[in-house]
């Protein structure tokens, strides 16, 4: 079935392919050869099925978005619809954001998205989870720095880990808010985010900036792992 499917999503993926890069290590330090004249060079971590990045590309057609997705099944949907849409300012790339410093280049990226990831609740994953301090350490080598990341998620334990590891490693966060709709919609929704907010459930966010740290002494061994399949 898993090879039925995967050989189904091939032509999507041809139909798409002007907006997929097939090959990022190689535009490492040179994205914004994609739009000459770009605003600025933002990246959403795990786009999904790409509601979020093709809304925001098209309310900010003057900056390259680049998403990243592991899951190819979600990522061609989200092609579709940028497709669909019109948009020539987003690309997406098939990779696990473990390799973001393989991609992108020390200081490249102006604002980097992380959208509702993966909680991995057990205390034995806590190195998988994209607000861990190894891959915060990541973030703060491809964001310039003053750049930001921003982050949303509806699993409270995981925003309390988050706010805590953002304060180890020095980094200043600003608008911090646990009920980001409480007096109405804010910014764009995600897919999910719609979701929760139907079901009364209060999203957590906050914005990040982004400045070179060195890891706690007992960290310093330590890497962010890759996401499993």
């Amino acid at each position: 079935m898993r090879m039925r499917k995967m050989k189904n999503l091939e032509p999507r993926m041809e139909r798409c392919a002007a907006l997929r890069v097939q090959s990022p290590a190689e535009k490492k330090g040179h994205w914004r050869d994609l739009m000459p004249g770009c605003a600025a060079l933002w990246v959403e971590v795990g786009c999904g099925k790409g509601k979020f990045t093709a809304e925001t590309a098209q309310a900010n057609p003057d900056v390259l978005l680049i998403a990243v997705e592991r899951c190819r099944e979600a990522m061609v949907v989200a092609m579709e619809k940028a497709q669909a849409m019109g948009l020539t300012n987003v690309y997406y790339i098939d990779m696990d954001v473990a390799e973001i410093e393989n991609i992108f280049a020390p200081g490249e990226i102006d604002r980097l998205f992380i959208n509702f990831p993966d909680p991995w609740p057990r205390k034995k994953n806590a190195k998988r989870r994209l607000t861990h301090r190894g891959f915060l350490d990541k973030y703060c080598r491809v964001v310039k720095e003053g750049g930001e990341f921003h982050f949303k998620t509806d699993n409270a334990p995981l925003f309390a880990f988050s706010l805590e590891e953002f304060a180890a490693c020095g980094l200043e966060t600003k608008n911090v808010t646990d009920d980001l709709h409480k007096d109405g919609v804010v910014g764009i929704m995600t897919g999910y985010e719609e979701k929760f907010h139907e079901l009364g459930t209060p999203i957590h966010r906050c914005e990040v900036v982004c400045k070179p740290f060195v890891l706690p002494q007992e960290e310093k061994k330590e890497k962010a792992e890759p996401q499993e399949a």
